[in-house]
């Protein structure tokens, strides 16, 4: 059968979009209904009265992040990040489709340099408005908080990851004919170039938890929640998230990691939070696949 691994991680940008204005158009219905008039003997918080106005949806701006700071503008930027990664991705799966060549030095240093250009387009427009400081939340007196919340966000995963491979959800993408495996990590237990695997475990501990957090969780998590809400924001940025990395085995696992992510930034208020979490995720991974490696250590496949 055709590998699905294109349409699948085309229709989660889809659905990205589409859970986002569905959330801003019931935001823009919620702030635009005139208020229903008081009738006369009949109580408005009587809900068997048919005069009771319909209930409200959940809050919106709920959780530590600000939105105050985001315009309408920032939905272009928005548009660019999502288009952005939406073409990479469709250019890579495409590309892996033809040429199975391994990645050399030079791509991957072109792709740390692609990641810190992104972050940096991004604090670039903001600073004009907000030190990065106070915009992202990183004077969080609460930060030796995030020795604690890193490894439980592991733990958390670990356990994520271990229940799909008791369901039998990897045995599920090997029968679809899909890779379960992601380029990085197969870099990790292959590459035979210290240089590969010196600048794959820099991209990987380093760029991918600052880069990645400045422009998921910093920004484009944020613009979105200011027009949508909290739980679409959450759940069309953890979607995209997920479908950037352009593996289908690890969407679902990414996805649920975006949406941990969020959720640690809106009960803290502070990036330092994901950005630890991130790192610690991505460092376990290193060290366990460089173990694996090196001590012959059997590891399952995991996506």
């Amino acid at each position: 059968m055709p590998d699905p691994t294109e349409p699948v991680l085309t229709g989660g940008f889809a659905a990205a979009v589409v859970l986002f204005c569905v959330g801003a158009a019931i935001r823009a219905y919620t702030a635009a209904r005139p208020p229903v008039p008081p009738v006369p003997g009949v109580s408005p918080d009587d809900e068997a009265s048919p005069y009771a106005p319909p209930p409200l949806p959940p809050e919106f701006h709920a959780g530590k992040v600000p939105v105050w700071i985001y315009r309408h503008s920032d939905l272009f930027g928005v548009v660019f990040v999502f288009a952005v990664f939406f073409g990479l991705v469709l250019a890579s799966v495409r590309a892996a489709e033809s040429v199975a060549s391994p990645l050399e030095p030079g791509t991957l240093l072109v792709n740390i340099g692609f990641q810190f250009l992104m972050a940096g387009m991004v604090v670039v427009l903001m600073v004009r408005r907000l030190d990065v400081l106070t915009w992202l939340g990183l004077r969080w007196h609460g930060w030796p908080r995030v020795f604690l919340i890193a490894p439980g966000t592991v733990l958390f995963m670990w356990l994520i990851f271990g229940g799909l491979q008791v369901s039998g959800y990897v045995e599920w993408m090997e029968s679809l004919g899909v890779e379960t495996v992601q380029d990085t990590v197969k870099l990790l237990q292959d590459s035979q170039d210290p240089q590969v695997l010196g600048l794959m475990a820099f991209a990987a501990v380093i760029a991918a938890p600052l880069c990645e957090e400045i422009v998921f969780r910093g920004y484009f998590y944020p613009v979105l929640k200011k027009f949508a809400g909290v739980r679409a924001a959450a759940l069309s940025s953890s979607l995209v998230f997920a479908a950037a990395h352009g593996n289908l085995a690890a969407l679902l696992p990414l996805f649920i990691f975006g949406g941990v992510l969020v959720f640690l930034y809106e009960k803290t208020g502070s990036l330092w939070a994901p950005i630890g979490a991130h790192f610690c995720f991505n460092s376990a991974t290193v060290v366990l696949q460089m173990a694996a490696r090196y001590y012959e250590i059997p590891l399952a496949p995991t996506p």
